[in-house]
């Protein structure tokens, strides 16, 4: 497994509950960018799980 799926799937679990922490203090646009993020990421943890990594230049 490559290590970079590791850490954006840590940074997106980190995010999700950074997310809920904003929902519980009613900070909007905490949620917005936690909500952003978590997206991002875990979508870039997807994609590199898939692709197992960097692709190459060919």
């Amino acid at each position: 497994m490559n290590g970079l799926v590791i850490i954006f799937g840590l940074v997106a679990i980190l995010a999700i509950f950074s997310t809920l922490s904003a929902i519980k203090s009613k900070n909007l646009l905490g949620i917005v960018f936690g909500l952003g993020t978590a997206g991002v990421i875990g979508w870039f943890t997807i994609m590199t799980f898939i692709h197992h990594g960097i692709p190459g230049g060919h």
